[in-house]
């Protein structure tokens, strides 16, 4: 697969698409509004960071062995299936225990958030079009 971030950006932009359409549509009558809210924010932070995913992908382009890169994406992607997923299954489901994983989701968005302001300090490789080569 050409970019795995990019694959995983764009599959997760379409599922948060699709799971805030439900929300909006499917369970408003269904849940309590304070469960709708927890459901909702599910869908709000899977969206950012899967434009987060999607961005690391762009950004790859020109580092793409840059081992900060790697990590903030692969960070990103477990914090939107352990924070967006475990929201999701307390709002449908009711599993109060999966309280506990969302937390682990959220360390890991900020770890990946992290690592990508990390990478945004390093110098910057060499461009293959310096002024020098004009």
């Amino acid at each position: 697969m050409q970019s795995s971030f990019l694959f995983f950006g764009a599959l997760g932009a379409l599922v948060g698409v699709g799971m805030g359409a439900f929300g909006a549509h499917g369970l408003k009558n269904m849940i309590s509004p304070e469960m709708l809210t927890v459901y909702q924010t599910g869908v709000s932070y899977q969206m950012w960071h899967a434009l987060g995913l999607i961005g690391i992908a762009l950004i790859r382009r020109n580092e793409p062995e840059s081992k900060l890169l790697n990590w903030a994406g692969w960070l990103m992607l477990t914090g939107i299936v352990l924070f967006s997923g475990s929201l999701y299954l307390l709002a449908i489901m009711g599993l109060k225990e999966l309280g506990m994983v969302t937390p682990f989701g959220g360390v890991s968005f900020l770890l990946a958030w992290l690592l990508l302001a990390v990478y945004a300090t390093k110098k910057a490789p060499a461009s293959r079009y310096s002024s020098r080569s004009r």
